[in-house]
């Protein structure tokens, strides 16, 4: 099983896959942007994203059945994924290997994110580097938002306000995976 935790930056995709490992401790936690890092050090990107990277898209999608086909454990993965033939082209892959997926979007709003971003440090040594990401992340809240409408079919939209232990709840109980089991 794959749960794939969905939305803009500073949805709190991380924030919730780091309450449900210790609710599904045999759980791995996957996170495709390492597939990026690895590729940016190996080819150029022209774009500056890696999922515009077909190889990015294929070796995620790979890694993902590899994963939970290899170690039989269910797989945790933050990231956001709005481009709809990019969400089509792995998540189609998933299925094709006959993995049971699990989508959820975190739905928050544009004031929020934004505040979210604004409260982050992602290279506290440097914080020039810090707020180019910031304002990378927030250029990129529009296209998100826009991209709700756009996702696949089985989408679960949840409400990213909640609190972090109220989603896990939620993605549990929907999963089929209650606490204690």
């Amino acid at each position: 099983m794959i749960v794939w935790v969905n939305g803009a930056f500073g949805s709190g995709k991380s924030t919730l896959v780091e309450e449900l490992r210790p609710r599904r401790p045999e759980a791995l936690v996957y996170d495709p942007e390492m597939v990026g890092y690895v590729l940016r050090e190996i080819v150029d990107v022209p774009t500056g994203d890696s999922q515009d990277l077909r190889l990015w898209r294929r070796q995620v999608a790979e890694l993902a059945v590899g994963l939970v086909e290899e170690y039989r454990r269910p797989v945790l993965v933050p990231m956001t994924l709005v481009n709809p033939g990019y969400a089509e082209e792995i998540f189609g892959a998933l299925k094709d290997a006959e993995l049971a997926v699990h989508h959820f979007f975190l739905k928050v709003s544009e004031e929020v994110l934004v505040k979210r971003i604004d409260g982050r440090s992602f290279t506290p040594d440097d914080p020039a580097q810090d707020e180019r990401v910031r304002e990378w992340c927030k250029s990129k809240i529009e296209s998100c938002l826009a991209a709700v409408d756009a996702l696949p079919h089985d989408t679960v939209f949840l409400d990213g306000e909640l609190s972090s232990q109220e989603l896990a709840d939620d993605v549990l109980a929907r999963v089929g995976a209650v606490p204690g089991r």
